[in-house]
């Protein structure tokens, strides 16, 4: 009988598809309408960053008790849906803080089902030697889908219609353009097409293996480091991500037209350089040390943030020199986390440290923007503020320094050498 043909790669193109219509246009594209939350409303850039963490932080019980529990497709079926509906909201409002924030709270569930844990268990559960590659490929989506998300769907749409509310029910509308691909294309794991992780034809010797408990995880110190050093990096990022046109238009881009341009124009640039970020680190963590991989994409990261207050309209090479540097960073940061804790604690587990470590990393994300707006407030500049980003972005970088090294049993040695010759032969 005819071995039917690896279903993993068709799981790759789906969830690239799926990550990318659920994270990629509304987290990236999102800040695109700050400056008009800012002119229409009258509200303060911490009060539109405030919404973000005040979400997250309600919604930490979610990710930990509710994800592990049902089928990642159909949260990502869910969650695309409860995020389509928040954006709806924002394109409604009048200007109750209130309702704006509420609307986050909708939005944070809605990324939480369909964002980041749900694919990458996913990915995970079809893939083992080549898993860096196929999360890279997935993760490509997510830059994929940003780039067009201000540049070719927010942008036209306020322009054309004079009001930004329609760029919001657009990036609403393309929300569910997920749920055909995630309800008839993808598969939560091998078994449900009769096959095994990377098309082998016997299972991997972990395949029974048990999750590991809470409490285990929690008492390791390669968790906490991990944990420490994705927040920190990753709460960098956000930030610059959150307030990038609101530094545009400090160094000097007032007039609104090319202020959007200009931040759309940069939003592509970082995306497709994260593409190359995801995919030449992806690469080199299937082949070397995660560890030094992940070290090396944390300092460039703290590297570049220096280079966004040198930009002015008389250096407006310096913002596409910085996009560049930052995505290629930026790309492969989000991308190793899940791969790192895979590594250190099984596959089997990854679930359940993912569900402790996103919504930590979404802490950071989240209020490390807000706090910068505050900074910002209380100096008259984002220059102290970007600052206190790069100490973060370098003691994100230092804790990936301090992993211990990774303590393998007899069988896992084995299976890494027959991976290795594997991947070799691929």
């Amino acid at each position: 009988m005819q071995q039917r043909p690896f279903y993993g790669w068709w799981i790759t193109v789906f969830a690239f598809l799926t990550f990318g219509i659920a994270v990629g246009i509304p987290y990236y594209g999102g800040p695109f309408f700050y400056d008009y939350y800012e002119k229409s409303f009258g509200w303060s850039r911490a009060d539109i960053t405030l919404g973000f963490p005040l979400a997250a932080t309600l919604t930490l019980w979610v990710g930990p008790l509710v994800v592990p529990k049902f089928s990642p497709r159909w949260l990502i079926v869910i969650g695309s849906g409860l995020t389509a509906l928040a954006f709806f909201g924002f394109s409604q409002m009048t200007g109750s803080l209130t309702f704006y924030y509420g609307l986050w709270f909708l939005y944070i569930v809605g990324y939480i089902f369909s964002g980041p844990i749900a694919h990458q268990v996913i990915v995970s559960q079809w893939f083992k030697s080549r898993r860096g590659l196929a999360m890279a490929i997935v993760y490509l989506g997510v830059a994929a889908f940003a780039a067009v998300s201000a540049k070719y769907i927010a942008r036209p749409l306020t322009e054309a219609f004079g009001d930004f509310r329609y760029g919001l029910i657009g990036f609403a509308c393309c929300l569910f353009l997920a749920w055909p691909i995630a309800i008839f294309g993808l598969r939560d794991k091998p078994k449900d097409m009769g096959q095994f992780p990377d098309g082998e034809a016997a299972p991997p010797a972990d395949a029974h293996q048990e999750p590991k408990a809470f409490g285990y995880l929690l008492r390791q110190p390669a968790f906490w480091l991990l944990l420490v050093g994705s927040l920190c990096s990753i709460g960098s990022i956000g930030s610059i991500n959150q307030h990038m046109k609101f530094v545009f238009a400090e160094r000097g881009f007032k007039d609104q037209k090319t202020l959007d341009a200009l931040f759309g124009n940069a939003l592509f640039i970082i995306a497709f350089s994260s593409a190359g970020g995801r995919l030449l680190m992806g690469y080199l963590a299937d082949r070397f040390n995660k560890k030094y991989v992940m070290l090396a994409t944390y300092a460039l990261v703290a590297s570049t943030i220096p280079l966004l207050m040198l930009s002015s309209p008389e250096n407006e090479q310096m913002v596409y020199i910085f996009s560049l540097l930052f995505g290629f960073g930026m790309g492969a940061d989000y991308m190793l986390i899940p791969l790192m804790a895979a590594d250190r604690f099984g596959v089997n587990s990854l679930a359940r440290a993912m569900a402790i470590i996103l919504p930590a990393d979404t802490l950071g994300q989240t209020w490390f923007p807000y706090i910068i707006a505050k900074l910002r407030e209380n100096t008259g500049s984002y220059g102290p503020a970007l600052q206190v980003l790069f100490v973060l972005a370098a003691i994100g970088a230092l804790a990936i320094l301090l992993l211990p090294r990774k303590n393998q049993t007899p069988n896992e040695t084995l299976h890494l050498q027959d991976a290795s010759r594997a991947s070799t032969r691929g």
